[in-house]
């Protein structure tokens, strides 16, 4: 196969693997979210002594999902910048 049509093979397969990574990253993130808000509501209103100590946690865990998910994104953008698998090619 020729070198150009192995390179926007591994570019296209890349752009994909791109969009898979941030979308369901994304998608992954806001499910968490928001089923962790729902819970954190129901507790609010079972026992509304307990907000302080549930709101501290339920801020540190939603900024725990949102790295996991800004992980992912800077790691497709490295991917779509960088692309360590195109260097592959260039001794082939």
């Amino acid at each position: 196969m020729e070198l150009i049509t192995q390179i926007a093979q591994v570019q296209s397969f890349t752009a994909i693997a791109l969009g898979l990574i941030i979308g369901l990253g994304a998608l992954g993130a806001c499910i968490g979210i928001g089923v962790m808000g729902s819970k954190f509501l129901e507790a609010a209103a079972r026992q509304p002594e307990l907000v302080p100590l549930l709101q501290g946690r339920m801020f540190l865990l939603a900024g725990l999902i949102d790295a996991a998910f800004l992980i992912g994104v800077a790691l497709a953008m490295y991917f779509a910048v960088a692309n360590p698998l195109l260097s592959k090619l260039a001794g082939a």
